[in-house]
């Protein structure tokens, strides 16, 4: 069975899934089904050559074969009707909205597409920065102490010792977060959050705070953790760093930390991981303060599906397409009814 990534979607990080979607073209050595999900909810497929940003920058997409998703699979519509497209399992790219806050993958589930990606119900806790923190309390794993501010009552006060920093609460690469220094520069750092989510969170910034990243997936039951990263930082990882992230296809250099450490890093992943993460390839960032293990966030799609950890990715993403979970199929036999109706005569 091919591979699809699905990329796109209604989202600010649309381009940015763009992005990972053709780095991965370069790293998955596997034939690949490239269908592209526009702002609008309509899916195209295009092909491998037609790749390239300007290629939807321009909207040329709109000349490729519109796909339709139905039972089973994705359709394309001619003039007898709808015919199936070759079936496929299909790799969840999709950053942001649609693709990680549970839309595409409740869409696969109700039609019975195979994916890799996040499930429904953790895209919902992984999502959403709020509700993120509750999911590291009910794993076990630390989360820094934060407040939430929505717009509504935006001159709510902050009880956190400045500098502090702002993030909108349903959005990923960085985009809206801001450090603030004092209450003089919060003002403004509430109104560019506030351009892209009405409920934003605030948590104290750490100077010089050590940062690791750790992805993985579960194969055969098994929970198979990347390299750890230390990301190379200056104040915080800002949306042109993490734009870059989103194309490399290189491996990186593991963190030079000590075994001990490097072993709580897996089990924190680990623990979130065993929420309900099966069939997805994950990344958590993680802090470390004097010693403690917390969890930063929960990238349920990160980008490039952070290939550049692994040392042999292509291996890691054929074992997942091999260990996807399988939704509980229900049958009805209308039994209730029919006792029913048995006794007590039409009904």
């Amino acid at each position: 069975m091919k591979l699809a990534l699905v990329f796109g979607g209604n989202s600010y990080e649309h381009e940015i899934s763009i992005v990972s979607a053709i780095a991965l073209k370069k790293v998955i050595k596997k034939e690949l089904l490239f269908i592209f999900l526009d702002e609008g909810g309509e899916f195209w497929l295009i092909d491998a050559a037609n790749m390239k940003s300007t290629y939807f920058a321009k909207r040329e997409y709109k000349k490729a074969k519109q796909l339709y998703l139905q039972k089973d699979g994705f359709f394309t519509k001619g003039f007898f009707g709808f015919s199936a497209l070759e079936k496929v399992c299909v790799v969840n790219l999709a950053h942001g909205g649609d693709g990680e806050d549970g839309r595409l993958a409740s869409m696969f589930d109700f039609y019975g597409v195979p994916y890799v990606g996040p499930r429904t119900e953790v895209c919902v806790m992984s999502f959403n920065k709020l509700y993120t923190k509750s999911l590291g309390l009910i794993c076990g794993v630390k989360t820094l102490e934060h407040k939430t501010i929505f717009k509504k009552e935006r001159d709510a006060k902050i009880d956190l010792s400045y500098p502090v920093i702002i993030k909108p609460s349903r959005l990923g690469s960085s985009i809206g977060v801001s450090v603030v220094k004092s209450q003089k520069e919060l003002d403004y750092a509430l109104d560019v959050a506030f351009e892209f989510d009405d409920a934003v969170i605030v948590e104290p910034f750490i100077e010089n705070v050590r940062e690791f990243n750790v992805a993985g997936a579960k194969i055969k039951g098994e929970i198979v953790c990347s390299n750890i990263e230390e990301p190379q930082k200056e104040g915080y990882l800002d949306f042109e760093k993490k734009y870059m992230d989103f194309s490399r296809t290189g491996e990186v250099e593991a963190a030079g930390i000590d075994e001990a450490l490097g072993a709580r890093l897996k089990e924190a992943f680990a623990k979130i991981y065993d929420f309900g993460f099966d069939g997805a390839i994950i990344r958590c960032d993680f802090f470390v303060v004097d010693g403690e293990v917390y969890l930063n966030e929960v990238n349920p799609i990160p980008g490039s599906l952070a290939n550049y950890l692994f040392a042999d990715f292509n291996h890691l993403l054929d074992g997942v397409t091999r260990s996807l979970p399988h939704p509980r199929r229900i049958k009805v036999d209308y039994k209730y009814i029919n006792d029913i109706k048995s006794a007590k005569g039409k009904l």
